[in-house]
């Protein structure tokens, strides 16, 4: 069964699900996604989703730091 992080802001969560859709369609997973759902996806194609998460996390939080 897959884990579901806990967020601070209850809103928040239609927003990760969008960007974690996102990430995934730059990865080429979102077909693989549409057709079996992320329960089937493998460790590593979802590891890749959330380590590219955090880094575009990390880049716009440096970004806003520099401006």
């Amino acid at each position: 069964m897959a884990r579901r992080r806990k967020l601070l802001l209850p809103e928040a969560e239609q927003v990760m699900d969008q960007f974690r859709d996102e990430i995934a369609q730059e990865l080429g997973l979102a077909d693989k996604v549409a057709q079996r759902g992320w329960g089937e996806m493998t460790t590593r194609e979802c590891g890749m989703v959330g380590g590219m998460m955090v880094k575009k996390m990390v880049e716009m939080v440096e970004d806003h730091m520099d401006s």
